[in-house]
């Protein structure tokens, strides 16, 4: 699809009034004093503007969510899924609509808005079969005449503080379940992706007909509503993607608020002595550098054994050098933009500091396009303690470190403070499983790439890396909550 953001509005009488956000239900502006521009990050152009929200906006869309959830709850499972299945038909009718607010917004090629909205489509199908799995059950009792159930509940209110990188997706990960099994909701995306984060979703669900002040969006800066949000005693349940940092100050201050967590990364792609080479290079190119490097489950380094290593670097220089860095609006772009200055400007830090301490340059280049925010691709020869190796880069950046076996490998690979996705290539599948199964993560892909594509899986990592599962039969686990109701059926004499 071609065409900017406001020429396909017209075309296909597009969603509109993204200068608010849905609050109490009811779309307004925000209440504080800072209006925020949206930007495009390859063309720098506005989106939008967006006065911001403040922590009174923030409490009035807690209680709207609690006031709204008792009735939703209520509903029949089927009219819950009903809700969710007519979303999942909408991200359907309105595909060219969502790719071109995600290629706009969010800086990423077509491939990787395409990619991304179907993710959010198959999530919803996936959220539309939870209010059928959520699953009591009944207790033996020692005590004569007494039954002892176990119902499982929603938990009520959830909040959700969803990242830039995949802004609609990691929201619908959170917000569809959460909705599905009986829950409000209220979301604030990343300041960089405000729509596609949040209230494109939020148009998405009421126009599917999700009742009036369920799912609340708040529109602001961390700075001034992230501990709001956090600490508001409505939130029963905190679902947060995005760094480690403020993964570590929001478990510091959400109390006995439960927590999901998925935090960085710094994700290895290991090759074994004996791995097809061609599979290996081609998962290796995806691994690291699709949607520029910023995808928490990237490939940040790329451990390969000795005996491969040289032909492995040749094959994967080659094919790294023939991508395309551009507009991501043009279908033949490979690498778009990274979001903002400050992100490139990080980026290159971390460039700098590893070469000074040793690291070889094989490819890599100055920022270009437009807004400046173009980087070509990086890929360096080091050691595990080059900054472009130890720390996540979040970027088109990856390093290569020559292992000298399998059991040095592994020990690299886990030499990490993260734990989120990692990789390993062989051709003994066999061999592969037993090496993933001592790898400190959360997820470990055999002959593919760390970046998990399935939609129908759980994400969640170790260590550093955060706590929780999202997605599959974890998500109904996070957003519903255990209660035991006993009956005593039989008159009983008590002690005293």
């Amino acid at each position: 699809m071609t065409g900017t953001v406001s020429e396909q509005r017209t075309q296909h009488s597009a969603y509109d009034g993204f200068d608010t956000m849905p609050i109490a239900g009811r779309w307004r502006s925000g209440g504080g004093d800072e209006t925020r521009t949206d930007t495009d990050p390859w063309s720098g152009d506005t989106l939008v503007e967006i006065a911001q929200a403040d922590s009174a906006d923030v409490d009035e869309a807690y209680r709207s969510a609690q006031r709204a959830q008792r009735d939703w709850a209520a509903a029949p499972p089927a009219d819950r899924a009903a809700v969710l299945r007519r979303a999942a038909a909408i991200v359907d009718e309105r595909e060219a609509e969502i790719v071109d607010w995600i290629v706009h917004e969010t800086g990423g090629t077509r491939a990787k808005a395409e990619l991304e909205r179907g993710l959010v489509r198959a999530g919803l199908h996936e959220a539309a079969s939870m209010p059928h799995h959520v699953e009591g059950s009944i207790l033996p009792s020692d005590v004569p005449g007494k039954e002892s159930r176990v119902y499982r509940e929603p938990v009520g209110v959830v909040g959700v503080i969803s990242p830039w990188n995949f802004p609609m997706q990691l929201s619908n990960r959170s917000v569809a379940p959460a909705l599905a099994v009986g829950n409000g909701v209220v979301l604030k995306p990343a300041g960089d992706t405000p729509v596609t984060g949040g209230t494109l979703l939020a148009k998405i669900l009421e126009e599917a007909g999700l009742p009036d002040g369920l799912l609340n969006v708040v529109v602001g800066p961390g700075g001034e509503i992230g501990d709001a949000l956090v600490t508001h005693p409505a939130a029963r349940v905190v679902s947060f993607t995005g760094s480690t940092p403020v993964g570590e100050d929001i478990a510091a201050k959400a109390g006995v608020t439960k927590l999901a967590l998925e935090l960085g990364g710094n994700g290895p792609l290991v090759v074994l002595d004996d791995a097809d080479l061609d599979r290996a290079v081609d998962a290796a190119v995806f691994g690291s550098f699709f949607h520029a490097g910023q995808i928490c489950m990237i490939a940040n380094r790329i451990i390969v054994d000795s005996a491969a290593h040289d032909e492995f670097v040749d094959r994967f220089v080659e094919r790294v050098r023939g991508l395309t860095v551009g507009d991501p609006s043009d279908p033949g772009t490979d690498i778009g933009p990274v979001i903002n200055t400050s992100q490139r400007d990080g980026i290159l830090d971390k460039v700098a500091r590893a070469e000074r301490d040793g690291a070889q340059r094989l490819l890599g280049g100055e920022p270009g396009g437009p807004a400046g925010l173009a980087l070509p691709p990086h890929v360096l020869l080091g050691e595990p303690d080059v900054a472009t190796a130890r720390e996540e880069v979040f970027g088109p950046v990856i390093t290569v470190i020559r292992a000298r076996d399998e059991q040095d490998a592994l020990r690299i690979a886990n030499d990490t403070e993260y734990g989120l996705s990692s990789a390993v290539f062989t051709r003994d599948v066999e061999r592969g499983v037993r090496f993933a199964r001592r790898v400190d993560a959360g997820m470990t892909h055999v002959n593919d790439s760390p970046v998990n594509d399935d939609a129908n899986t759980a994400f969640g990592g170790e260590k550093a890396s955060g706590i929780g599962r999202f997605g599959g039969r974890w998500a109904v686990e996070e957003f519903t909550t255990d209660h035991w109701v006993s009956v005593q059926h039989e008159t009983r004499r008590y002690p005293i």
